[in-house]
Formats: structure tokens, sequence, C-alpha cells
């Protein structure tokens, strides 16, 4: 039990890791499971431990990283990763929860696809654009440097210690709703309704 239960809150925390950059949680993923033992893929997520299939999660995620730092071009990237982001979560929940086996294949792809999806989502149409309008852009180069370094430390902690990660990522995402929740507010009192 205790074994299905960590399964399920790595493959939550690496999902919300893909919400924020699709390759990171993959490649995290691919390399403990190749180079140690933390990670045991069944088949066909074993896949991921090819050498040319690490590669070239090592190539999309440089694309990414510099895209993701150059004006205008990190807003045509997170137009692509809006469908990018969420099937990388949906991918990395069903091969890193190890209860694959124990979930039904679609019930987990769907729930890293919706959670990687509702990250991503409160990232571009949310936090992105209140840093460009407050800052004039100037915050979006640091903005996106934390959100890569966020992903890596959240998927590498997600394999480590997968019930801190759970702990985090429902304290982030609470405070997200309440931060949304409040912004509307302020919105709606500054228009009078």
């Amino acid at each position: 039990m205790v074994e299905l239960l960590s399964g399920v809150f790595s493959a939550f925390g690496l999902s919300a890791s893909a919400g924020l950059n699709a390759y990171i949680p993959l490649l995290v993923v691919a390399l403990l499971a190749r180079f140690t033992s933390l990670i045991k893929l069944s088949s066909p997520w074993d896949t991921l431990t090819s050498g040319w299939v690490i590669a070239l999660l090592v190539v999309l995620s440089l694309v990414e990283f510099f895209a993701d730092k150059i004006p205008a071009v990190n807003h045509v990237n997170d137009a692509i990763q809006t469908f990018v982001r969420p099937v990388a979560g949906a991918l990395v929940f069903a091969a890193s929860a190890q209860v694959i086996t124990e979930m039904h294949p679609v019930l987990s792809l769907s729930a890293g696809l919706i959670l990687a999806g509702g990250v991503h989502a409160v990232k571009a149409a949310a936090v992105r654009p209140a840093v460009t309008a407050t800052t004039g852009g100037v915050g979006n180069v640091p903005v996106s440097i934390l959100e890569d370094v966020v992903s890596t430390v959240l998927s590498i902690l997600a394999v480590i210690i997968p019930v801190f990660v759970a702990a985090i990522t429902i304290l982030i995402t609470a405070f997200l709703v309440w931060w949304l929740w409040r912004r509307s507010r302020r919105a709606s009192a500054a228009y009078g309704n």
C-alpha cells in the first residue's frame, strides 16, 4: 500500500512539473530509470531509457529552455506547449506511477493530462501575462528560469520524497487558487461589480 501511494504521489509531482516544462520531468524519469534503481519502468514506458530517447529529450529540453527566454518567441512556445505539456504530464504520470498495472491506463493518463494541463493553464493564462504586464516583459526571463528550476527540483523530489512533493503540490495549488480568487475580487471591485 505504501508503494502504491508513493507511486501515485510521484506521478502527481512529475505531472505538475510537466505543466511548467514538458521535457524536464520526462528526462528526469528517463535518466533515473536508466542509471539508478529509484524507478523501474515497465513496458512500454521503458522505451524512455533508450539512449536515442534520452538524447531527444535533452535536445527538446534545450530548445524549450532557450525558446522560453526570447521575447515574442516565448508566447509562441507557450501556445505550442499548450498541447505538449498536458501530453507530457499524461505520459510521465503513467510511466512513473509504478502503479500502471494497479491503475487503469486511461485513468492514469487522464490524471496526468488534467494536472499538467491545469498547471500550464495557470502559468500561461494568469501568471505569465501578469508578469509581462507588471514588468513590461523584463520579468519573463527570471520567471522562466525559476519555472525550469522548480520543474527540475520538483521532478527529482517527486521520485525521492513523493509525500513531500504531494504536500507541496497541494500547498502551491491552494495558493494559486487563493491568488486567482483574490485577483478576481479586486478586478470586480475595481469595476464596481
